[in-house]
């Protein structure tokens, strides 16, 4: 073979490869076909209220896009129910400098705790907290909400993993 046939066959075997990798075969049961997402609580006291519709509207597009999962607004009519609530926020030094003793850098840090029901055999599917976190230079406000939307998306990134692992509590 010629070194183009061995590179035109390595890239179509690669393509064929990817074309297969969904997450639409997941561990879900297969009685749960509908969830319902109510926009998540507040709780943190931060006053980032802002925050739960964002990150509720992100992991419905997430879970519709890459599961077998449909989205309902009717709680009464969903398979499942995944309640959250924001429970913390916080914005704090995370490194400082060895001259001035001043924060260079600070870490954003979110904590989600997050309950999904089984509303057709009436269990709890699992109850969890997750944590997402970046830091950012002080004083660019551009990358504090850069750094908030990096820790928003690892939260729903890992909220979504679980929904689809089918793992237990």
């Amino acid at each position: 073979m010629r070194k183009a046939d061995v590179s035109i066959f390595f890239l179509l075997s690669l393509a064929s490869l990817c074309s297969c990798y969904s997450f639409r075969g997941t561990s879900l049961p297969g009685h749960l076909k509908t969830i319902a997402v109510p926009i998540f609580e507040e709780h943190s006291g931060a006053g980032v209220a802002q925050f739960r519709g964002e990150l509720t509207k992100a992991l419905v597009n997430k879970i519709e896009s890459q599961s077998t999962l449909r989205f309902t607004p009717s709680v009464a009519r969903a398979d499942a129910l995944l309640e959250g609530a924001l429970l913390s926020f916080s914005d704090a030094p995370s490194h400082l400098s060895s001259i001035t003793e001043r924060a260079l850098k600070n870490r954003i840090t979110l904590v989600v705790r997050v309950n999904m029901v089984d509303q057709v055999n009436k269990k709890s599917v699992f109850t969890q907290s997750f944590v997402g976190f970046a830091d950012y230079p002080v004083g660019s406000h551009v990358a504090q909400q850069e750094a908030i939307g990096f820790a928003l998306h690892q939260i729903i990134d890992d909220i979504f993993d679980r929904i689809v692992s089918g793992r237990k509590d």
